[in-house]
């Protein structure tokens, strides 16, 4: 039996679907506030973005692609402080979203440890202390 990809297994009306469950569970989760107050308050933009970069990385068309001419995903998140506690709650919104679309084990366990690599990926702090600490200390030792 021949593996299937994840965009065979959901189709783009279902990741259509996850993307939606996922963004609906940032705007609700108060343990996501972080990585939400990131997002403009209207998420129809970066839904469609999310929606496209998905389907190309999950073997799908490569949309986000036709339309950016590049699938980096670190330079758009630079202006953004995303530490280790801001990639988890990214994950935990995914984790959620995979539960509300009712996703099949063998999805969640072939998109775990990849999910996880790509929001490691955007990670570009090794902290999530952003401005936490005192601007009058020079040196902490």
């Amino acid at each position: 039996m021949t593996a299937r990809s994840p965009y065979e297994i959901l189709g783009e009306d279902g990741i259509g679907k996850l993307v939606d469950a996922f963004y609906d569970a940032m705007d609700e989760m108060p343990q996501a506030a972080r990585v939400r107050a990131m997002h403009k308050e209207n998420l129809d933009e970066v839904r469609d973005k999310l929606k496209d970069y998905l389907t190309g990385w999950m073997g799908g068309p490569p949309l986000y692609h036709r339309k950016t001419g590049t699938v980096c995903l670190t330079d758009p998140h630079d202006p953004y402080w995303i530490g280790p506690r801001e990639r988890d709650q990214w994950l935990l919104c995914m984790d959620e979203a995979l539960e509300r679309i009712s996703a099949s084990d063998e999805l969640k366990n072939m998109l775990k440890e990849p999910m996880y690599r790509i929001a490691d990926t955007v990670r570009n702090r090794q902290s999530s202390s952003e401005r936490d600490e005192d601007p009058n200390i020079i040196a902490v030792g």
